[in-house]
């Protein structure tokens, strides 16, 4: 059996069907893979390597836990390891806890500033599960196609995705609100520009938005 040390950094080229998630089955049984049933269709695989879970053929998370944090530095490598052997955009989900907030900065600093990745806080797995599905909802529909779709979307954003929003400096519940208003969907808020973000929320914040999550 494969060690951390010697795990593939992903499984090569993964083909994800419409509307599915694929994940790695050390998540069969978790409070993750319980919140994804009956929204989204969840099929597990061995042999996808460091990564988590894979949204689509070009985008995949990787999950930080609590323990993760608390255990050292191995995530970091893991982090590492991925960014330079892989072309895949990642997204990598952070456990912000009370215990773990005290690791929170430098996670943030390693993924968004050095390694070039989105970063989104989450409270636990259930609240993760609620991120997944909103992520995986917004990649099967074209919001280019249907200009309404980005209202209806940020009506119906799941609690998590606004609370994601709130943890992003200079950003609270009045602009978390604005911002999904007006962009619909995480994804589409990591793919804004400085001067989008500006129209929204003025030039300070939408720096720090930019900085936390698309640098």
């Amino acid at each position: 059996m494969a060690t951390k040390a010697n795990l593939p950094v992903t499984a090569g080229s993964i083909t994800v069907p419409y509307g599915h998630v694929i994940g790695n089955e050390k998540w069969r049984g978790s409070e993750v893979a319980q919140k994804l049933q009956g929204k989204i269709r969840l099929i597990f695989e061995d042999g996808l390597g460091l990564v988590d879970f894979h949204l689509s053929n070009r985008t995949c998370i990787l999950y930080i836990s609590e323990a993760d944090l608390v255990a050292g530095d191995e995530y970091k490598r893991r982090l590492v390891r991925f960014r330079n052997a892989s072309s895949l955009g990642g997204i990598v989900i952070v456990e912000k806890t009370q215990i773990s907030d005290q690791y929170f900065l430098a996670v943030q600093k390693l993924v968004v500033l050095e390694l070039g990745m989105a970063l989104l806080p989450v409270a636990n797995q259930g609240e993760a599960g609620q991120l997944i599905t909103q992520l995986v909802r917004e990649q099967s529909k074209d919001h280019n196609s249907n200009p309404f779709l980005r209202k209806q979307c940020a009506q119906l954003a799941e609690p998590s995705v606004f609370r994601a929003v709130q943890q992003i400096p200079g950003v609270g519940k009045t602009k978390a609100l604005l911002l999904l208003q007006q962009f619909g969907s995480i994804h589409r808020l990591c793919n804004a520009s400085v001067k989008e973000l500006e129209l929204v929320v003025g030039q300070t914040v939408a720096q720090q938005i930019y900085t936390f999550l698309c640098s």
